[in-house]
């Protein structure tokens, strides 16, 4: 049976970080708070639990799962090649709610969905996922709602729409922003804003040196 485990009292979070980091190692999923809202993640490495998430969100792998780390270091091992625009946009905005595209580095024994030798990553500026990211390692996370129904800002409204097809849920308060993050896509020859959220394009184009209408 799911429950949920209040992050505010210290006892409770430890206690529901580790059932959570206990459910991602045995292939379970788990939501959890993030600056942004609330998601629904796995073990990245895990493909079965990744099939098992775009199951439970009943979306198909045509819309690949992003991957949040913990760690800036974290997502140098994910990548084809850090680069100067990569690093620029991971200094400036990380932990945040930024979304890169990337190409993805070689060989890496996952399967998030069609992601045409791309990744998305994202490290998120809530202390609970980054605990729980430390301690687990890249996971695959996306909304915790059902394909179609409203992103939810809390635990409650998760668990409303995904019941006990989730073991462990991390209650970190409404979250911050109640917003998507804003992605950016690294992967073609210039930078390019697929959706605009929590960061404004203005602010993107600003850190690049670019004018905001070639991020269009």
């Amino acid at each position: 049976m799911s429950r949920i485990y209040d992050c505010a009292d210290a006892q409770s979070r430890e206690a529901g970080i580790s059932a959570a980091v206990d459910a991602v190692e045995s292939g379970r999923l788990v939501v959890m708070p993030t600056d942004t809202l609330y998601g629904l993640g796995c073990n990245a490495f895990d493909n079965r639990a990744v099939a098992k998430l775009l199951e439970t969100k009943r979306r198909g792998p045509d819309m690949p799962v992003p991957v949040l780390v913990g760690s800036w270091d974290t997502a140098r091992g994910l990548v084809h090649t850090f680069d100067t625009q990569l690093r620029t946009l991971i200094e400036a905005f990380w932990p945040g709610g930024l979304s890169l595209v990337v190409p993805q580095a070689p060989s890496l024994p996952w399967n998030l969905g069609d992601t045409r030798g791309t990744v998305m990553l994202r490290m998120p500026l809530h202390p609970v996922a980054i605990e729980l990211l430390r301690r687990t390692g890249p996971m695959a996370v996306s909304s915790a709602n059902i394909s179609g129904q409203t992103p939810p800002a809390t635990v409650h409204a998760a668990k409303e729409q995904l019941g006990e097809s989730v073991a462990i849920y991390l209650d970190g308060g409404e979250c911050a922003l109640g917003l998507a993050s804003t992605i950016v896509d690294l992967s073609g020859q210039t930078p390019r804003i697929l959706r605009e959220g929590a960061i404004s394009a203005e602010r993107i184009a600003e850190v690049l040196e670019l004018d905001v209408e070639a991020l269009r």
